[in-house]
């Protein structure tokens, strides 16, 4: 068997059953699919095309990667890593993005204060305070669907006001 003429004819094969079976280009499992290919040239039968074969080996040799405890150890070392950053945040915001925040803050608190009183006063209990649609009913002696209306009329109407900030 004339391994150079192997790697020619099938290697484009090898590498995307390998790319397709693992995400990834893996010149590692490309060699140990050569190696296993030369040690049981024997075994091959010509009923079948030698590029299915190959292609097989390739398969099971990627399928075997992905079982290894190798590369669930590097998939969990990668995993951690990204939540790891993904959870830093910096403490020190940029003096640019503080003040873009106090002045959102300022609009939305503006919004709020210039909203009919009994719609500013079921977003406060709602958004700020955070009572539930019932326990603001019995508080101001209103019925639920009454609730349930000015919330969503005070949420409308801000939104419209604050438009250009979400």
């Amino acid at each position: 068997m004339d391994f150079t003429k192997i790697i020619k004819e099938h290697g484009a094969a090898i590498r995307q059953v390998i790319k397709s079976v693992t995400n990834e280009n893996n010149e590692d499992l490309e060699q140990e699919v050569y190696v296993k290919v030369l040690k049981n040239s024997d075994k091959y039968q010509a009923t079948g095309s030698f590029k299915s074969w190959i292609c097989t080996i390739a398969r099971n040799v990627s399928k075997d990667y992905l079982k290894s405890a190798r590369y669930k150890k590097e998939q969990l070392l990668t995993d951690e890593d990204d939540n790891t950053i993904s959870l830093i945040k910096d403490k020190k915001g940029t003096p640019e993005t503080e003040f873009s925040a106090k002045l959102r803050k300022k609009r939305i608190c503006e919004a709020i204060n210039n909203l009919k009183p009994k719609f500013k006063e079921v977003i406060l209990l709602c958004e700020i305070e955070g009572l539930s649609y019932e326990e603001i009913s019995k508080k101001i002696n209103v019925p639920l669907g009454t609730v349930k209306s000015r919330l969503y009329n005070a949420k409308k109407e801000l939104a419209e006001v604050l438009s250009d900030l979400l």
